[in-house]
């Protein structure tokens, strides 16, 4: 009888479990709501739950707590194996290779899955060779960088300055001198601007583009055109006017013979005529003395 007592007892010293806290609508506010007391309070009890996960998230944000997880997860599997120790080129004919190895490899952690390929294919756009850059990773440890160069078109000389430009007057490179490729050549400041321009010009007079030696930007108005045959070319401002004039001028060469023929200059910039200029011999001058009456 005594052992009953005891558990009698034991049992009724157990204390009760503890409850969630609730969070109870005022029944004023309740008697207003268009649903029951108890709906109501389990309603602010959920909202007041998406309330504190809310400020967590925040907080959570606010110290970098998930950057700085991804960042220790992305490590982990560097240590792993999984890290950047090659790099695979491909498409490059005629630029250096060796600036694409140095972005691909200058990044602020090798560890494949933190390698960050967008801002590589960024940086590599800014290097004037690289029309469009591809760039993905080839696990366990190697980038693969596909490169679609652009093909030089001219040569352009501002000042002393000269340099290698494609079809739409991208700067690709510096030339020394002594190197200069067989490319006709785009003089003055701004030339390099004015290459599509010029591209669609010379397409009106094939025969003339195929002699062409350089092209020189007037004023950033105009071109003079300078020919194998020693001839130069002076067209009038604006697109149209110049196409017309050189048009004009291709099929009377076409027709007539006028280059090669010594003349030093065919002045095209009066629409509907052409103004020559004839070569001088050795002492001649320049404007011709007035002849005087006997």
């Amino acid at each position: 009888m005594s052992a009953e007592r005891v558990r009698r007892g034991a049992s009724g010293r157990t204390r009760p479990k503890a409850k969630a806290p609730r969070v109870a609508v005022p029944k004023r506010l309740a008697a207003k709501l268009p649903v029951e007391e108890a709906q109501a309070n389990r309603l602010a009890t959920w909202a007041f739950g998406f309330f504190v996960l809310a400020i967590a998230g925040v907080a959570l944000v606010a110290l970098d707590v998930p950057a700085k997880v991804g960042l220790a997860a992305g490590e982990a599997v560097g240590n792993a194996g999984f890290r950047v120790r090659s790099v695979d080129v491909q498409g490059i004919r005629k630029m250096d290779p060796k600036p694409v190895y140095e972005i691909a490899l200058g990044q602020k952690t090798t560890a494949m899955p933190l390698v960050d390929v967008s801002a590589i294919r960024n940086e590599l756009l800014s290097y004037g060779w690289v029309k469009d850059a591809r760039v993905s990773r080839r696990f366990p440890d190697t980038l693969v960088v596909d490169i679609v160069e652009r093909k030089p078109a001219a040569l352009w000389q501002d000042d002393t300055r000269l340099s290698l430009i494609d079809a739409e007057g991208v700067v690709l490179d510096r030339v020394p001198v002594s190197q200069m490729p067989d490319l006709p050549l785009l003089i003055g400041k701004g030339a390099n601007r004015q290459s599509t321009g010029l591209e669609a010009l010379l397409a009106k007079a094939p025969a003339i583009k195929a002699q062409l030696v350089s092209a020189s930007w007037i004023g950033g108005r105009r071109w003079d055109l300078a020919l194998q045959s020693g001839e130069t070319l002076a067209l009038p401002e604006g697109q149209a006017a110049a196409e017309a004039a050189l048009t004009r001028f291709a099929k009377m060469d076409k027709a007539s013979g006028l280059l090669g023929r010594g003349i030093v200059r065919f002045d095209l910039r009066v629409k509907d005529k052409m103004i020559v200029r004839l070569p001088r011999a050795a002492g001649e001058p320049i404007v011709p003395e007035a002849k005087t009456e006997s």
